[in-house]
């Protein structure tokens, strides 16, 4: 026991000891482009903590209004006023929103135009699995939502946050709810692949329109998404000095958001802000076809 706990306290001594150069590599790209946005309104999910926080904070020091769309109104609230004081913009603003809830949703949109990683199984308040609800069908329902308006302010863009992890991911059409069979981890694959495939249709869907989509892999990253696991806590804890940071993670969402002449890569996947490979069932136009009309019938809406 002493031997094993020594060679385990020297290997977590190694890890740290050599942590500032492989960090240094794990890193990933950089958002280098300098442009400036005053006047874009940007919608943000989640971004009251992690990724969308940072992303929050560098387009608002960019010029942008920017509403943190959150369920916690009171943690949105408090990442705001940081983000205003930190850049001296007064217009980042909280709006309350419920990805797993339709009306939430809903009234959001009315408002505003007048994910969830590893869960245990539950449903939405209109009963969808958890993953598949929030981190697709929410999503999917709040770009309907706001497309009219999206496409009065061309140009425009949607960036969706996906993972490497959709390349676990398989759209089981017969039993999408996870009803007959059940796992997390899987669950959470569906869902970002689900991701990939919404928005390479929606791409499809919007050429001529002025609106363009992306959808991007953050890296591993410091964030609190992994709270439902407490597997996936410890191992976080471990190797955290090889992850990146939440600052880190937002590269590639900003160069996404931001970066010139990327009209022509709409619908396609970016990772350390450069386009990237995805998995065969991720190029699928069929499933993704198939998917789009699904998710319609599940949320009683007609998006041709």
């Amino acid at each position: 026991m002493l031997v094993i706990l020594g060679l385990f306290t020297s290997f977590l001594s190694i890890l740290y000891l050599t942590a500032p150069s492989i960090r240094k590599f794990f890193a990933g790209g950089v958002c280098t482009t300098n442009v400036q946005i005053p006047g874009k309104v940007v919608v943000i999910t989640g971004a009251n903590t992690g990724i969308g926080k940072e992303t929050a904070r560098e387009l608002a020091r960019r010029g942008a209004r920017v509403y943190i769309a959150c369920r916690d109104v009171l943690k949105g609230e408090s990442a705001a006023s940081e983000i205003r004081a930190d850049t001296k913009n007064s217009q980042v603003l909280v709006r309350k929103l419920d990805l797993s809830d339709t009306k939430s949703i809903r009234a959001f949109a009315e408002g505003f135009l007048a994910g969830v990683m590893m869960s245990p199984y539950s449903k939405t308040a209109d009963g969808f699995e958890t993953h598949l609800g929030v981190n697709h069908l929410g999503h999917f329902l709040l770009t309907y939502l706001l497309l009219g308006r999206l496409k009065e302010s061309a140009p425009a863009r949607v960036v969706n946050l996906s993972s490497v992890a959709h390349l676990g991911g398989k759209i089981r059409f017969h039993d999408l709810q996870g009803e007959k069979r059940y796992c997390r981890g899987f669950a959470y694959c569906h869902s970002k692949l689900a991701n990939v495939l919404f928005t390479r249709e929606l791409a499809k869907r919007l050429q001529g329109t002025g609106v363009t989509a992306y959808v991007v892999h953050p890296g591993i990253v410091m964030s609190e998404i992994v709270r439902h696991s407490f597997l996936l806590c410890l191992l976080w804890r471990l190797f955290s000095p090889f992850f990146k940071s939440t600052r880190q993670g937002a590269q590639t969402s900003l160069h996404c958001a931001l970066a010139e002449g990327l009209e022509p890569l709409s619908g396609k996947y970016f990772s350390d802000c450069k386009r990237t490979w995805v998995s065969p069932r991720a190029r699928d136009k069929k499933t993704a076809e198939r998917l789009w009309n699904v998710s319609c019938e599940l949320l009683g809406i007609q998006w041709e």
